[in-house]
């Protein structure tokens, strides 16, 4: 089966300014392909699209009228399972919450409808925005940690975070940054800082080059693929370093190889609640594998806990250290294509970095294995988000040009 590409959002509504399109028109076109492809995808637990097409309604009409809400106003929004919404359930992906009903939409879900769709809420903790995005082709925004509200989402792991999948880098930092306009950051974070309308491309004057933990991991036609990128930015005048160019980025490689281990130390422990309760409740509902987590917790002391955690701040702070000679950070976004079936959802490693480090990054659809999409991951700084969607726009047009 062929899949069209994502539709964006960002020039469609333009087209509902100039009077050339209306909302309820993209809605229909993103619908047409929920009928077509929803039954063999199953992404949707739960959908309602007469209150879309209403809610489409009413945007074409304030566009209509020169009074949109926002410059999203009218994007159809998918949101992940564990993110409350008022009018629909919040399941988890767990039978533990089968049709369970909060009443009350999470602070990233205000004035939003849904359908199939240019854009998604997701959260990642390890690597569940990335990895999907380089999977499917689209691009991925996990923000620096904090700056989207997770107020209604069921994930309170420390290094969590609200993100975007979209059909463009336009798309994602508009739903981003407009959220964030209403909603604000975690509590105690300021919320992602920037312009309202897309970050205008900017060439970066050098750029680090990460292999992780994960390029033994890597296909070799993935890697082939990275190469290649890099290359290319190499040819386009782009200042590159890695490892054994610069001693500062030996020091961040080392201090990202146990990003997996220490995550899933720090996670077991931040998830030791609620598990233990649903595992109280009904153990034959949790899957092995977070049976396996609390009981991980549960060997833990708080004192081993403490040194996690601070191993992780020591992390970042030595990843800091790029900042005064580097725009960002480049690697890939995934090991290689999308694993076949639905056992499992692929290898994280090049993903948990970023997670661990608290910083931006973006998966963008610059590359292929064998017809299939792979992402270029472009890393950034804690809190300079913005800064990382300029140097990602270059980037993505400098590839482009070069292909």
């Amino acid at each position: 089966m062929t899949f069209p590409q994502p539709m964006p959002f960002f020039p469609a509504a333009a087209n509902f300014a100039a009077g050339n399109d209306t909302p309820r028109q993209f809605l229909e076109r993103c619908l047409s392909h929920v009928e077509k492809f929803e039954p063999a995808v199953g992404a949707f637990v739960c959908h309602d699209i007469a209150a879309a097409r209403a809610a489409a309604d009413r945007s074409a009409a304030r566009w209509r009228d020169g009074r949109p809400f926002s410059p999203i106003d009218g994007m159809p929004l998918g949101i992940k399972d564990i993110i409350e919404t008022a009018d629909m359930p919040t399941e988890q992906g767990s039978p533990l919450f089968a049709g369970c009903r909060t009443g009350r939409d999470a602070a990233s879900v205000a004035a939003f409808s849904c359908g199939m769709i240019p854009a998604a809420l997701g959260t990642q903790v390890v690597g569940s925005i990335l990895r999907p995005a380089s999977f499917c082709g689209c691009v991925g925004f996990k923000p620096s940690v904090g700056r989207i509200n997770r107020g209604g989402s069921y994930d309170y792991f420390s290094q969590s975070c609200t993100g975007v999948l979209a059909a463009s880098l336009e798309d994602a930092w508009l739903v981003a940054v407009n959220i964030t306009a209403r909603a604000g950051g975690d509590p105690g974070y300021p919320g992602l800082q920037g312009p309202a309308e897309p970050p205008p491309p900017r060439r970066p004057r050098a750029l680090a080059v990460l292999r992780t933990s994960g390029w033994e991991e890597a296909a070799p036609k993935a890697r082939a693929a990275f190469e290649a990128a890099v290359a290319r930015l190499a040819d386009a005048g782009i200042a590159l370093a890695d490892r054994h160019a610069d001693p500062v980025i030996e020091e961040v490689e080392e201090a990202i190889a146990d990003a997996a281990p220490l995550t899933r130390s720090i996670n077991a422990w931040e998830g030791r609640w609620p598990l233990n309760t649903y595992r109280d409740r009904d153990a034959t509902k949790l899957s092995r594998s977070a049976l396996e987590r609390l009981a991980m917790a549960e060997a833990m002391s708080l004192t081993e806990y403490g040194a996690a955690i601070t191993v992780r701040q020591h992390n970042r702070e030595t990843h800091a250290r790029l900042t005064a000679r580097y725009d960002a950070a480049i690697t890939l976004a995934a090991p290689g294509a999308a694993p076949v079936g639905l056992g499992s959802t692929g290898n994280p490693v090049f993903n948990v970095p970023a997670s661990m480090l608290g910083i931006p990054a973006v998966s963008l659809p610059l590359l292929s294995i064998d017809g299939l999409p792979l992402g270029l991951q472009i890393a950034g700084f804690v809190g300079e988000d913005a800064a990382l969607f300029a140097v990602a726009a270059a980037i993505r047009d400098l590839q482009g040009a070069a292909a």
